[in-house]
């Protein structure tokens, strides 16, 4: 029975084939297609839309060109509307019609210009590993509501813990009685924090009620 000897400088299996190493996949990519929202359905939407309005001018164009009446209405008799409006419409229809418009443009404005971040986030530093964790805020939120109500000695509902990108809001109402440090409930949920290690690492604040609740 014979045995190989593998020579501790022999590139590995991926470095000495550039074709599997091309294979594997681009995880900042991965993160980021994770934990940002996809923008394709409404652009998809928009080109639709888009399409319908171009649609319809072609067709009125051509009916018109061929000397049939307007499938609508005819392209020089909407023109002569739009340019004497607001006069022949009705105050309210007209205001009803710019705020319908003006929610459609905004809705369209926003996803574009917007992150479009979701509410996760990446444990352990994931764009430096070849494998990375993303995690729904609330399952860090309930995370940290736990080493908070320990901290604090009050029962789960006692306790609200909101995350977001940035910060992590925890707010405690205290047995009566009972008194609660912020501080230890403060240095319970940051060491949790580092011991998870997202990215980006949010900022604590704790909020200590100044209404008890009756023990049981």
């Amino acid at each position: 029975m014979s045995h190989k000897l593998v020579d501790e400088g022999q590139a590995s299996p991926l470095e000495s084939n550039p074709v599997a190493a091309g294979r594997r996949p681009d995880m900042r990519r991965v993160l980021y297609r994770e934990t940002h929202s996809s923008r394709a359905a409404v652009a998809v939407v928009a080109a639709v839309l888009v399409m319908g309005l171009a649609g319809y001018g072609l067709l009125e164009a051509a009916v018109h060109a061929i000397g049939q009446p307007a499938w609508l209405i005819e392209p020089q008799l909407a023109a002569e509307r739009a340019v004497a409006l607001p006069a022949g419409v009705s105050p309210l229809l007209l205001g009803a019609a710019g705020a319908v418009i003006a929610m459609i443009g905004l809705f369209f404005l926003l996803n574009a210009v917007l992150p479009g971040k979701r509410a996760r986030h990446v444990l352990n530093g994931g764009g430096s590993s070849p494998a990375a964790i993303v995690v729904d805020d609330e399952v860090i939120a309930s995370a940290l509501a736990r080493s908070a109500r320990l901290a604090a000695n009050v029962i789960p509902e006692q306790v609200m813990v909101v995350v977001s990108r940035r910060q992590v809001i925890v707010n405690v109402r205290p047995t009566s009685g009972v008194p609660v440090t912020e501080n230890a409930v403060l240095a319970a949920v940051q060491d949790e924090l580092r011991a998870m290690s997202l990215e980006p690492v949010p900022e604590v604040r704790v909020n200590i009620s100044t209404a008890g609740v009756i023990g049981a």
